[in-house]
């Protein structure tokens, strides 16, 4: 059970996160087509927070107080191989990158980086929209040997992605949801 106290502390961090996301430019409106093939009058650009260090400090920062010391991260390839990394420095641990597909070349690997039989494994996503390539990321490190029960997202677009994670066998947190990104946001933007 939570305090007070702590729910204010989880609603200024939120915030925190969301004033971070709109100083880097990162939540933009429009007509955006989506990965998936739909469409939204909003987009979250990835690249924009991945590459503004503010944020990407900000958002490391936050995965890092919801790890221990004796998790391993995984980050999904491409997006979220720069969140991992940064929170591997933030919170000392080491992380793998769970590529979508195996490449052509060199070791062939599905997974980069060194992965035991049966380590438990925090697999860290950037946007999640229909949840299909997180978990085609949480079946590849379960493959290789890893359990895995946790994933966190930057922003949980609500959008199925949770269900379908949660149908995984696997606890989906977000740091940010769309309802909070979007909720003081003119109707117009």
């Amino acid at each position: 059970m939570t305090t007070e106290r702590e729910d204010t502390q989880d609603a200024q961090g939120t915030q925190d996160l969301i004033n971070a996301l709109r100083a880097a430019d990162a939540v933009q409106f429009g007509e955006f087509e989506l990965a998936h093939g739909g469409t939204s009058e909003y987009y979250v650009d990835k690249y924009r927070f991945e590459t503004d260090p503010d944020c990407l400090s900000a958002v490391a920062d936050a995965f890092a107080d919801r790890i221990t010391p004796d998790d391993k991260l995984a980050g999904v390839a491409l997006g979220a191989v720069p969140l991992a990394a940064a929170t591997s420095v933030a919170a000392s641990v080491p992380y793998v990158i769970a590529r979508k597909q195996r490449k052509e070349y060199g070791t062939a690997n599905l997974i980069e980086g060194e992965l035991d039989e049966g380590e438990e494994v925090v697999v860290l996503e950037d946007i999640v929209t229909t949840g299909t390539s997180l978990v085609d990321a949480i079946e590849a490190l379960r493959d290789a040997g890893a359990t895995v029960d946790r994933a966190l997202v930057v922003v949980d677009r609500e959008e199925g992605g949770r269900e379908t994670v949660e149908d995984a066998n696997v606890e989906m947190e977000s740091l940010v949801t769309a309802s909070e990104l979007l909720a003081d946001q003119p109707d117009d933007a």
